[in-house]
């Protein structure tokens, strides 16, 4: 039986990033993954493959909308699915074969198939009907989510579809219906819409996105709504059945009666959950919470104290960089180290036209908290490179501690806004106050010079406004 200083179970974004990390720090490593390709849901059906859509929809819908403002004339214009298809395809493929180069650059042993855990130092490895065990001093928890289901509907990949089969519809649809208004259905509705689909939301809260600070939630909605999307809000779904043709469903809104409406497409987005299952932790004591997720210490550590656990198994935001900053501490701890993960300036971003991204506090965080601050915008309709481009909708807005200026929230609904926010993640990192992000000599023209402005607007003092 081989012996592994680390073995980790799941090879997307956490799990791969824990193994090569771990293997830098001088530990045997080998890594286990069912799928048959590295990258996790992230990869293969998740971040990349829905954002090669959103950039591949947005350049069609340019041409055929705002490409004659600019002075560019088309005519004819028309969107090829299969060739979008597989370019998404091919890109997924070209990072999936690159994380197997990183694996043997870093001398990371690669196992396909489905760990499972058999003993406290022990991973069986079972692919094609045929299973090994290796052994493991330290084993990590790297398996991820998978779609959360609604009781009673059933997913078949064709008219009722979850984010993996919306990846690959072979068509577009006339109609879909996106059950959620969160991150994921908002940017594949948003895929689908601009390729021509009429998209209609329907979403339980009384808001989109409802962890979103308010303000920024309202503009989106007003945007997505001006593009043509549909919502209907404070409704839930009741019943969902596939014909041949489409699905009939029913839905009820509050303090109305139930109303039946049909699709080509109807999309479940309704969250992820932990997977965990057939991973053996009964088998070995390994306590899980009331929602499924494995409980772990500060050090990533199980109840078993030689099994970790990062990623989405565990409580916190279901996101790819979350995992992988995870995945890096817990190599560092395991390796003797002070690893670490700062929760608190994990940044978000939706990736619709125009993006949204935060970090830190939203303004309703604070109030029910009882904190007070000042808030600092300045909308990118005022901004030289926004105008340039073309992209004026948005803005930036920075929440900074009243007394003592600190940065506490910084959010953001514009072009590029999901690149942007880095800077408001480095300056929070470092205890940034506003005043110390408007001193900052910004280049001219670009994007992050509303950073500046809104920062300085904290105190009263934008000067392009």
């Amino acid at each position: 039986m081989e012996q592994f200083d680390v073995v980790v179970i799941g090879g997307g974004p956490g799990g791969y990033v824990a193994a090569i990390k771990s293997a830098q720090l001088g530990l045997k490593t080998a890594c286990v993954e069912k799928r048959g390709a590295l990258g996790g849901t992230c990869l293969n059906v998740g971040c990349i493959p829905s954002k090669a859509l959103l950039n591949s929809s947005e350049k069609y819908w340019e041409a055929e909308n705002h490409f004659a403002h600019h002075g560019i004339e088309c005519s004819g214009i028309k969107a090829n699915l299969s060739k979008m298809l597989a370019n998404k395809d091919k890109i997924v493929l070209d990072l999936t074969k690159g994380i197997e180069g990183l694996f043997k650059k870093n001398n990371v042993t690669y196992y396909q198939g489905l760990g499972k855990i058999t003993g406290r130092e022990k991973v069986s490895i079972s692919n094609g009907g045929k299973s090994h065990e290796i052994a493991a001093k330290n084993i990590i928890i790297a398996t991820g989510s998978e779609v959360a289901q609604i009781p009673g509907i059933e997913i078949d990949e064709k008219h009722i579809v979850s984010s993996t089969g919306a990846l690959s519809l072979g068509k577009v649809p006339k109609k879909m219906i996106v059950i959620g208004g969160g991150y994921i259905g908002l940017e594949l509705g948003s895929v689908w819409h601009r390729l021509g689909a009429d998209i209609e939301v329907i979403e339980y809260a009384d808001k989109i996105v409802p962890h979103m600070d308010k303000e920024m939630g309202a503009q989106l909605y007003k945007y997505l709504i001006t593009q043509g999307i549909k919502f209907k809000l404070s409704t839930k779904l009741i019943k969902a059945e596939s014909t041949k043709t489409g699905v009939n469903i029913e839905v009820e809104s509050e303090g109305r009666k139930a109303e039946k409406l049909s699709c080509d497409v109807l999309l479940i987005s309704t969250g992820r959950k932990p997977y965990t299952t057939g991973l053996g932790c009964e088998d070995v004591g390994i306590v899980l919470d009331v929602s499924g997720r494995i409980t772990v210490d500060k050090y990533f550590r199980t109840n078993v104290s030689n099994i970790y656990a990062i990623g989405d198994v565990i409580k916190g935001p279901m996101l790819a960089h979350k995992a992988e900053e995870e995945g890096v501490a817990v190599a560092e701890i395991i390796s003797g180290q002070a690893g670490h993960v700062n929760y608190n300036l994990i940044p978000s971003v939706i990736y619709t036209y125009p993006e949204v991204a935060s970090v830190g506090k939203t303004e309703e965080e604070l109030k029910l908290e009882g904190v007070e601050y000042s808030v600092g915008k300045f909308p990118f309709m005022a901004n030289s490179r926004a105008r340039a481009i073309g992209t004026t909708e948005g803005m930036v807005k920075i929440l900074a501690c009243k007394k003592t200026d600190l940065v506490l929230g910084v959010h953001i609904i514009g072009p590029n806004a999901g690149t942007v926010i880095a800077e408001a993640v480095v300056a929070m990192e470092y205890f940034a106050s506003s005043e110390d992000i408007a001193r900052i000599c910004h280049a001219h023209p670009t994007l992050n010079e509303a950073v500046k402005e809104a920062a300085l607007a904290v105190t009263g003092k934008a000067i392009h406004i």
